[in-house]
């Protein structure tokens, strides 16, 4: 039997040389003085060989534990060298890992998605858990391991966008298991370790004064022109932020006085027609010669044809100082706010703006006037009482970028 200190000892010859322990096993000195392991072994009365390293990073115990689970393999009637092939393969198998059934998830539930919807769900994931998580087998994945990628993008100041995070991955561990490709979900036993939720309205900004002057503010810091853009063309139309971030330049009518909203990108599944301001308009002609040649008319800012980041707006405002004054939903309370206090006649058709469902179902039922007409004249009037005192679009496009 072979010791340490003889295999420590061991020189190398003109030629290569063995020398035997038991079992099978022996080292191998080659003349470079390299010293590695070897098992010899029959196999359905074929003489075989086994490899399990170099001396001395695989010990002599190391070695010896080597051979003794290949000689368990024999007794079982298994040839050691296919079991161990079997093994390699299973290690390299990416079937398992967070992403490729992360990726599974989303293909399958996106055919009752919104496209928009799965690209954020899609871009999210690319972008917060893939380079963290998305090469480890989901059964390798801990409850802190999930926590800690939660809490990095908690410490963003996306309390909401980390909660939406730990669901998606709950989900994917659930399909996971589901499909046998992994027995637990850490997504889950996390959910009490966030950080609580301060709920109710969000954040917004009814004075007319102070909403103009957050402009001022906005766009006196370094961004990305077509961020600015968008945020002055939100404000003024007073739709959802999804809505713009995934709007298209083909849902805008030739004259570019309505944007048609396709219903599978309606909250209530409706085709929504918002009336265009001549600010609105002088919008879209100066990011035009930004993004005019790709599908969407605000884009992210590194892939031309995938919508704008969900938190770019949102980033803007709190790099402005309007973190919990004003968020990129509140847009819509202020206006609402604003004109309603101006034109309460107009209750129903300012409704009809933010596209609010009527609680009523049996008017809802018959009464579908769009007021096309008056609600072109209150766009109007909403977009020069908010950009009394703006520069003009044009000039946002030469604005310093972060």
């Amino acid at each position: 039997m072979l010791t340490d200190v003889q295999l420590r000892r061991l020189a190398p010859r003109e030629k290569p040389y063995k020398l035997a322990d038991t079992g099978g096993l022996f080292i191998l000195v080659q003349k470079n003085g390299s010293r590695l392991w070897r098992m010899k072994y029959r196999f359905g009365g074929r003489e075989k060989l086994l490899a399990f390293g170099a001396y001395p990073e695989v010990t002599l115990a190391a070695a010896r534990d080597a051979r003794d689970q290949a000689r368990a393999e024999l007794r079982a009637g298994r040839d050691p060298s296919l079991t161990r092939r079997q093994r390699q393969a299973q290690a390299r198998r990416t079937d398992r890992q967070l992403q490729h059934v992360g990726e599974m998830w989303i293909q399958t539930q996106s055919a009752r998605w919104t496209p928009r919807h799965s690209e954020d769900v899609r871009t999210s994931l690319q972008r917060l858990i893939w380079p963290h998580l998305g090469h480890i087998d989901l059964d390798d994945i801990t409850a802190p391991m999930v926590l800690e990628a939660i809490r990095k993008i908690e410490a963003g100041r996306a309390k909401e966008t980390a909660r939406r995070i730990r669901q998606r991955l709950s989900a994917i561990f659930l399909f996971g298991i589901a499909h046998g490709l992994g027995s637990h979900d850490p997504a889950a036993v996390i959910k009490g370790a966030l950080a609580p939720l301060k709920k109710g309205r969000q954040p917004a900004l009814i004075d007319l004064d102070a909403l103009r002057q957050l402009f001022q503010d906005v766009e006196a810091i370094p961004a990305h022109p077509v961020t600015l853009l968008a945020m002055r063309f939100l404000a003024l139309t007073a739709v959802r932020p999804g809505e713009v971030h995934a709007m298209a330049w083909h849902e805008v009518s030739a004259d570019r006085t309505t944007w048609v909203i396709p219903a599978e990108r309606m909250k209530m599944r409706r085709e929504h027609v918002v009336p265009l301001s001549r600010q609105a308009r002088d919008i879209l002609d100066a990011v035009f010669t930004l993004t005019g040649r790709g599908p969407l008319v605000f884009p992210n800012a590194r892939w031309a044809h995938r919508p704008m980041s969900e938190n770019a707006l949102g980033y803007l405002l709190q790099r402005a100082g309007y973190a919990g004054r004003q968020v990129p939903h509140g847009f819509r309370a202020s206006f609402s706010s604003i004109m309603n206090e101006h034109y309460p006649q107009d209750r129903a058709v300012i409704d009809l703006m933010l596209a609010h469902s009527n609680q009523n179902r049996v008017e809802a039922a018959y009464n579908r006037a769009l007021h096309m007409e008056r609600r072109q004249e209150l766009a109007q009037i909403w977009a020069d009482l908010l950009m009394s005192d703006a520069a003009d679009a044009v000039t946002l496009l030469q604005h310093r970028k972060r």
